[in-house]
């Protein structure tokens, strides 16, 4: 067998096994899902209970988590990815360590202290949760952005440069659609960090599915606590989900 028949050997091989990876994640979600919804209307739940999981209220307070899941997250794009391509330029790079440096205290820092510190600057709870979570999540992008560039063989820069191509000619059609993966897996992580994290929205009236978890603290309704829980589980390994088709498919071929 020749090189080239192992090499698309190997290669149709992967992706088969990638694609089965792809497949098997969104069926169990769905099986757990259609366990949950079953259950749901076949437990011996209580008036409060019932009521805190009307498939309406429900449905509702998801929305309100996607909003801020998808708010925050196209904030943190729109800001981070410019910023880190700016620090992989030479003007700018002397102020990587100390922009990452922020970003990381952003992301130690107790997400429940920071909405909650913000909320008392911010009147909206809504508002008040996506700035903090616009905090909470921008290193992932920042620092996958920054890595995925740099990352890049310098004999390509190089290629280009001796082709003749502006600065701009090589950032975007070079460094930036090879940086590509890194960057999605970053976008990827701080999108599932996201879904997470806005449940402790419900702490300063923000909305969202947390409202199921906080309920069922404060009244001891353990099923409604428990199911707030499985949702949010199940969004965020939807959005994981989701983000891994997108890396699949943006990925550069024979990276």
């Amino acid at each position: 067998m020749t090189d080239a028949a192992v090499e698309a050997r190997v290669t149709t091989v992967g992706g088969a096994a990638t694609w089965k990876g792809l497949i098997v994640q969104p069926a169990a979600i769905a099986a757990v899902l259609a366990g949950f919804l079953v259950w749901l209307n076949l437990a011996p739940l209580t008036a409060s209970e019932r009521s805190t999981l009307d498939p309406a209220s429900l449905w509702g307070s998801t929305l309100e988590h996607l909003s801020l899941t998808f708010v925050a997250a196209s904030i943190v794009l729109v800001i981070a990815i410019p910023l880190g391509v700016l620090l992989t330029r030479p003007a700018l790079r002397r102020l990587r360590g100390p922009v990452l440096f922020i970003a990381n205290f952003g992301q130690a820092a107790p997400a429940i202290g920071m909405i909650v510190l913000l909320a008392m600057l911010i009147t909206s709870g809504y508002w008040a949760s996506i700035v903090a979570l616009v905090i909470y999540a921008a290193l992932p992008v920042l620092r996958n952005t920054v890595i995925g560039i740099l990352g890049v063989d310098s004999s390509l820069v190089e290629a280009g440069r001796g082709m003749g191509m502006s600065a701009a000619s090589v950032l975007f059609r070079v460094e930036l659609p090879l940086a590509v993966p890194v960057m999605l897996a970053g976008i990827r992580t701080a999108l599932v960090l996201l879904v997470g994290a806005a449940a402790l929205a419900a702490f300063v009236n923000g909305g969202g599915l947390g409202l199921l978890i906080t309920t069922g603290v404060n009244l001891y309704l353990f099923s409604v606590l428990i199911s707030g829980a499985l949702l949010i589980a199940l969004l965020a390994l939807t959005i994981d989900w989701l983000g891994r088709v997108v890396e699949h498919v943006a990925r550069p071929k024979g990276l």
